[in-house]
C-alpha cells in the first residue's frame, strides 16, 4: 500500500488544490484530511459523513465547591492564570496539565475529559474519505491525525484500496510530523516568493529527517520566474526531482468559487500540468 502526502511549508500555497486534484485523478484510493486545525478538503469532495466520533483530546480542571476550602494552592501555581479569585476555571486558559489536581490539600479538584472536536469516515464521489473537525484553540492535533491515519488504513486494508492520499498540515510541527510518519512520498507543494522558498527548505529538512522521498511543485511559476529558478537550483543542487511547476490561471480561483475541483472544472493548461504531476508521483518507487 503507497502512501502519499501532499504538504507545504506554509499556508496558502495551492496544497489543498492540488490534493483534491490528485484524489479525482487516482484509482482504488482513501482521502485523508490531517489539516485538522484548518481542514477544508471536504469542501471539494462533497462528502457524505458515515460515521461520526468523538475526539477526547486533553482533560480539564473541574473545583468541587462543596469540597473547597478556598486555601488558594490552585491559584498559586497555575502558570496559566486560569482559575479565578472565586476559584472558577476558564476552559480555554486551562491546559489540563493537572498541578492544581495534585497539589489541592482538600481532593476539591477533579480532571474530566474535554470535548475537543469529532472526526468522521464519510463517503465521496471519489473513495472513502476521512476527516476531522478540531475545535478553536484546542491541543493534540497530533494525536488526532494518528487516529485519523489509522481508520484510513483499516479502511484501505478493509477494501483491498492501494492509495492512501494525504493532505497533510502546513509548516513543520507536530501535525505536520504525524502527517508524514511512514508515508512512502511527500509531495511539497510550494511558491516562487521569499517566504516560500524559507518554508520549503523547512519542510523538506523535516521530510529528508523521516527518510521520505521528497518531490517539489511550483505553483503560480510564471509570477516570478526568477525565484522559480531559485526553487529549480535548491532541487538540483539537493538532488530533489521538481515533479512539474504549475501556472497561474485565474480559472482555478473560479473552480474554488464553484466548489469544484479544477481537473474536472477545466481543460486547461493548469489540468494538464497537474495531470504530469499525478503521472510523475504515481511512477515514483
Amino acid at each position: 500500500m503507497k502512501q502519499l502526502v501532499v504538504i507545504s511549508g506554509k499556508g496558502g500555497t495551492g496544497k489543498t488544490t492540488i490534493t483534491a486534484s490528485l484524489a479525482a485523478l487516482a484509482q482504488n484510493k482513501v482521502m485523508v484530511d490531517c489539516d485538522v486545525d484548518a481542514a477544508d478538503l471536504y469542501i471539494l469532495l462533497e462528502p457524505k459523513i458515515l460515521e461520526r466520533h468523538k475526539f477526547i483530546g486533553s482533560k480539564i480542571a473541574v473545583i468541587d465547591k462543596a469540597k473547597c476550602t478556598q486555601c488558594g494552592r490552585c491559584i498559586e501555581v497555575c502558570r496559566f492564570d486560569a482559575i479565578s479569585k472565586d476559584f472558577i476555571v476558564d476552559p480555554i486558559s486551562c491546559e489540563g496539565c493537572g498541578v492544581c489536581f495534585h497539589i489541592c490539600p482538600g481532593k476539591a479538584i477533579k480532571m474530566e475529559e474535554k470535548l475537543s472536536g469529532e472526526w468522521f469516515i464519510s463517503e465521496t464521489p471519489y473513495g472513502p474519505f476521512v476527516h476531522a473537525k478540531l475545535g478553536i484553540a484546542e491541543e493534540n492535533s497530533g494525536k488526532l491525525v494518528a487516529i485519523l491515519r489509522q481508520n484510513a488504513m483499516s479502511i484501505a486494508k478493509k477494501e483491498n484500496l492501494d492509495l492512501i492520499i494525504i493532505d497533510g498540515s502546513p509548516g513543520i510541527g507536530c501535525p505536520v510530523i504525524a502527517s508524514i510518519t511512514g508515508t512512502n512520498l511527500a509531495l511539497v507543494v510550494t511558491e516562487p516568493t521569499l517566504s516560500g522558498i524559507h518554508d520549503m527548505a523547512r519542510v523538506i529538512g523535516l521530510v529528508k529527517h523521516f527518510k521520505i522521498k521528497a518531490y517539489v511543485v511550483i505553483n503560480k511559476f510564471d509570477l516570478n520566474i526568477e525565484m522559480t529558478k531559485v526553487i529549480e537550483e535548491y532541487c538540483e543542487a539537493n538532488e530533489i526531482e521538481l515533479a512539474g511547476k504549475i501556472a497561474y490561471d485565474p480559472i482555478v480561483t473560479e473552480a474554488l468559487t464553484n466548489r469544484k475541483i479544477i481537473v474536472e472544472y477545466s481543460d486547461g493548461k493548469v489540468t494538464q500540468q497537474i495531470k504530469d504531476i499525478w503521472r510523475v508521483v504515481s511512477e515514483a518507487k
